[in-house]
């Protein structure tokens, strides 16, 4: 399923790590950059979960990203991921 009317084909664009690298934060994001998804998962459920390049997400969990540098970072990345990257590898 890429973006039919129920998802939206999302790249992963950005994985950061803090509080002493206990938490990770995942970036999803659409081609154009223009929204994104954030998850943030323990360093153990991370062990216990598939990361993979790509997810398909329901267009209202989606928040808009406002700032015009981060937009063209999303898209950037996400056509990097496309580019080098089958949707359901594990990244």
């Amino acid at each position: 399923m890429t973006d039919s009317e129920e998802t939206v084909r999302c790249w992963l664009v950005e994985r950061s790590s803090f509080g002493d690298e206990r938490m990770v934060t995942l970036v999803y994001a659409p081609p154009e950059g223009d929204r994104h998804l954030t998850k943030q998962l323990s360093t153990n459920l991370l062990l216990r979960k598939r990361v993979t390049a790509a997810m398909d997400v329901e267009p209202e969990r989606l928040v808009p990203v406002d700032d015009t540098e981060t937009r063209e970072r999303y898209a950037a990345e996400a056509a990097r991921m496309a580019d080098t990257h089958e949707p359901d590898e594990e990244v």
